[in-house]
């Protein structure tokens, strides 16, 4: 079956996706773009980050925004059109926050750590598994000790619950046999799921909760 995904398939669309969201495509702009347009706004870089967040959680919860996407990018990977664009977006979001947070996206540590945001609340265990906290700033020390080994168990363990995620949740089979009633499952789903991966970049990438 074509459409069936896989760890590899899924490690693989989000490989496409970052690439995508840091160098942009045509009509779109790049993870950077994106954050330094929300950057230019009021308020501390958190209420920044909050205001890109519901944008794009607005955004993901628009299947017609979704089935734009896909005439705009071509999905090199076998997997459904509505599984890539929801990475694309959600991808994109969280690497603009880490950029938010003074991090260069074309550091593969940090790519890692956007990849790990992306399994949302399983974030927080996949990264306490390597000592870091969710809701303490990632520094600089802290992403230059993270190691090649640490970044191949990190991914290996993003593909395995994305996978998973995106199996239980049904996601796959949306939109076939009924395609309106599909979008509006999926349109729920996608708008969650959105808005707490975003909280977890922020709280991964700006908001520093230690005591001083």
């Amino acid at each position: 079956m074509a459409k069936e995904l896989t760890e590899s398939k899924i490690m693989q669309a989000i490989d496409w996706a970052y690439v995508k969201a840091v160098d942009g495509v045509p009509g779109l702009d790049s993870a950077s773009e994106m954050a330094e347009s929300y950057m230019t706004g009021s308020g501390s870089l958190v209420d920044q980050a909050n205001s890109l967040i519901r944008w794009q959680n607005t955004k993901a919860g628009t299947s017609g925004f979704l089935t734009g996407l896909g005439g705009i990018i071509t999905m090199p990977v076998t997997i459904p059109a509505n599984i890539a664009s929801v990475i694309y977006v959600q991808i994109r979001m969280i690497a603009a926050i880490a950029h938010m947070g003074g991090n260069d996206l074309r550091d593969d540590r940090v790519k890692t750590m956007v990849y790990a945001c992306l399994t949302g609340n399983a974030a927080k265990d996949i990264l306490k598994d390597i000592g870091i906290v969710v809701g303490r700033k990632l520094t600089e020390s802290t992403i230059k000790k993270i190691s090649g080994d640490t970044i191949k168990i990190i991914n290996k363990t993003v593909g395995f619950r994305l996978l998973t995620k995106f199996g239980q949740k049904g996601v796959i089979n949306l939109g076939k046999a009924i395609p309106l009633v599909g979008g509006i499952v999926g349109a729920t789903f996608d708008s969650v799921s959105t808005n707490t991966i975003g909280n977890i970049a922020r709280d991964t990438f700006i908001i520093d909760g230690r005591v001083s």
